[in-house]
């Protein structure tokens, strides 16, 4: 016997390397080798499917370099990107966008120029309301303010004739006029109001660059309605009209033609809204089918800039049978602006009177 007892034999486990995962090795269809050994058969329902070999462990480190390159390349185009949006940001600050294709359009204005309402807003306070008293009676027309001081042209039909003559502005206001000076042959009169100053004036325009089919406004006292604004186009240029004189100092042809008795006016050798009488004044004028009736005469024809182009003058308007006379029918004439410039002097100056 011995002192200690015989030990037994331990089996021997040799020592397990480092835990790795594992990756498949496809070495021929339908066989996968693992590298812990041991055979797997594929899976009796679905066949394997191949995978690519695993790469040698250089070929794993190269492919971990490529990585990071891969990586490196998209944060650097990340930062150029970045870089190409703030120089985007920075050149849409200071230059305004542009569409890719351009798009033609008509330029809408803030203001309100160019429109009816606005041409009557910029041009009614220059445009008067005449009364005319004589032995006949008493007269509506219409005039335009052309100075500050009431200097105001209207028609000589108006008028003519008249024992006292007064001015209704647009604010109200009443003033007594003087007439300064007239020219039957061309239906002007320049009248003057007493004591005025500072009044709103309306602007004269450029009649020979009148073209049809232009919009224009009319602006006058129609029986007495001080005030109406009526809107139409251009016609027609150049328009033979005859109108009625006053009378050469007989009375004759007062008595046969009494302006205030409606708008005598003869065109074609016709003639319409009374008796021109023997004594009359053919001039060219401006067509317009902006409705025009009594009381209209010396008012203003107007742009659509609110420039005056025309002094409302004559319109065409057939009588019925009972010898009563219609309204307008959109055959309205205006004296030209320009005849009216070229007349001033004269007019200043007494003209016929």
């Amino acid at each position: 016997m011995t002192d200690f007892q015989e030990q037994q034999p331990q089996p021997y486990y040799p020592p397990r390397p480092p835990y790795e995962p594992t990756t498949p090795i496809t070495t021929e269809p339908g066989t996968t080798i693992w590298p812990s050994g041991g055979h797997v058969p594929p899976p009796p329902v679905e066949p394997p499917v191949a995978v690519a070999a695993a790469p040698a462990p250089g070929a794993r480190r190269r492919a971990r370099r490529g990585v990071g390159l891969m990586a490196a390349v998209a944060i650097a185009a990340a930062a150029i990107g970045g870089g190409t949006a703030t120089l985007v940001q920075q050149l849409t600050a200071d230059t305004p966008a542009t569409a890719s294709s351009a798009v033609n359009g008509t330029t809408v204005s803030a203001s309100s120029k160019g429109t009816v309402a606005g041409v009557a807003a910029a041009v009614s306070p220059a445009i008067v309301e005449i009364s005319a008293s004589s032995n006949a009676g008493q007269s509506t027309g219409s005039g335009v303010i052309i100075t500050s001081d009431g200097e105001i042209v209207t028609n000589n039909h108006v008028i003519s004739g008249a024992s006292s003559v007064s001015v209704r502005l647009s604010d109200g206001k009443t003033y007594r006029a003087d007439v300064v000076g007239t020219d039957p042959d061309k239906d002007l009169a320049l009248i003057k109001l007493q004591g005025a100053s500072g009044l709103r004036t309306a602007t004269l325009g450029d009649s020979s660059k009148v073209k049809v089919g232009e919009e224009v406004v009319a602006i006058g006292s129609p029986e007495g309605l001080t005030g109406t604004v009526t809107s139409g186009i251009v016609s027609a240029l150049d328009r033979d009209v005859t109108v009625a004189k006053d009378d050469d100092g007989g009375g004759q042809d007062r008595q046969q033609y009494d302006p205030r008795q409606g708008w005598p006016f003869e065109f074609g050798g016709q003639q319409f809204n009374g008796d021109t009488g023997s004594s009359k004044t053919t001039y060219k004028a401006i067509q317009t089918d902006a409705s025009l009736n009594p009381g209209n005469s010396g008012g203003a024809l107007i742009n659509m800039n609110g420039e005056i182009i025309g002094i409302n003058s004559a319109m065409y308007s057939p009588s019925s049978s009972s010898g009563s006379t219609a309204g307008s029918v959109g055959l309205g004439f205006a004296i030209p602006i320009d005849t009216v410039k070229a007349d001033l002097d004269s007019l200043r100056a007494g003209g016929d009177n």
